[in-house]
């Protein structure tokens, strides 16, 4: 079922935590609400489930006005941070409560614990209480509870937080599978850059209270629409810039009266200040003399799939990332060139950036 936001806001007293959003949410959607503490993301998954009071504006599941209708009246599926696990209830009776609640018969409900068990891969652990099981486990619990219901809509409220690393990658690939095998629409609330972009259809970007993009995670990393996107989701080299001027090959003019052509029109006029945007993994690392940029290793960090370098350039410091080859890596202090396809590039509105100007 669709699930759409009008133009929905939250006030706390003077207080706008959620400021006029709308999103619609199609059929079968997996979608994250992906942001910062305090942007506004667990605040609108509340709205959405009921918890929390709609300020102004309307939400409609399915073409039906909610905005106002109880919790338990919404039939929405949901999984809290902490699981929510009945301590005292097995596995199998965590799971047929919302079907108890609902008097759904006997032998449906023994068909239904049965297919999502199997579904989430706990058939044998019925019989065991949440306190004889892995973090994981009870993840996947949760997550049977919620669907077994069949719910409209799919609500996760950051689910693999608590979980260790390895365990959240892992979990990450099997919650889209999941997802996937039922067709339910979901929307997910959290921080974590990586799973946002892992496992939906769509991202949902929020800063203080707004949208400020949707689109497929691919597009949201590669073609961020402001500085705030392009810093937040991934790691990117933003250098404030002026347009010296506009055609083919626009030139860019930095501090220390750098400049630098690029071979494509920009969307930006002349004169106008930009933040140039390049991410570390686009950066090639080459010979002295040989790259559009020449620098000296400051510092560099190993993490395991990947050198992650800090270069002192006449741009200021730049990162890099460059993949672990078995070559052995650049030492602190190393002169080499930076280059990069111009593809790479992205050019961002401004905010407070003061580039010199060209001239």
């Amino acid at each position: 079922m669709s699930l759409i936001l009008s133009n929905v806001s939250k006030f706390y007293g003077e207080r706008q935590v959620v400021s006029n959003i709308s999103l619609n949410i199609r059929q079968g959607e997996f979608i994250s609400l992906l942001g910062p503490s305090g942007c506004g993301k667990t605040t609108t998954l509340q709205m959405i489930a009921g918890f929390v009071d709609v300020s102004h504006g309307k939400i409609t599941l399915n073409g039906e006005d909610i905005t106002r209708t109880q919790p338990n009246t919404r039939g929405l599926g949901i999984v809290f941070q902490t699981y929510a696990l009945f301590p005292h209830m097995t596995v199998e009776e965590n799971i047929l409560f919302g079907l108890q609640m609902r008097k759904v018969p006997a032998d449906e409900q023994k068909r239904k614990v049965k297919r999502i068990l199997d579904l989430v891969h706990l058939s044998g652990f019925e019989h065991r209480y949440p306190r004889q099981l892995s973090g994981g486990q009870r993840q996947r619990v949760a997550l049977a509870r919620a669907l077994v219901i069949e719910p409209p809509v799919l609500l996760l409220d950051e689910p693999l937080s608590n979980l260790d690393a390895k365990l959240r990658e892992e979990m990450q690939f099997e919650l889209r599978r999941i997802q996937r095998t039922v067709g339910t629409t979901t929307l997910m609330v959290t921080h974590d850059q990586n799973e946002a972009m892992s496992v939906s259809d769509r991202v949902v970007v929020m800063e203080q209270g707004h949208i400020v993009q949707v689109d497929r995670p691919y597009s949201v990393y590669e073609q961020p629409r402001s500085e705030f996107v392009s810093s937040f989701v991934g790691k990117t080299n933003l250098i404030p810039a002026c347009v010296c001027n506009e055609g083919a090959a626009p030139q860019l003019a930095f501090a220390q009266q750098q400049t630098l052509t690029l071979s494509h029109a920009v969307q930006f006029r002349a004169g106008a200040n930009v933040l140039f945007s390049l991410r570390p993994e686009k950066i090639h690392l080459v010979g002295y003399g040989q790259g559009r940029l020449t620098g000296q290793m400051k510092e560099r960090f190993f993490m395991g799939s990947h050198w992650l370098y800090h270069i002192e350039t006449l741009l200021g410091e730049m990162q890099v990332m460059v993949t672990n080859n078995a070559s052995p890596p650049y030492q602190p202090g190393d002169r080499l060139d930076l280059d990069w396809l111009d593809d790479s590039v992205r050019l961002l509105p401004a905010s407070n950036a003061q580039p010199q100007e060209a001239g």
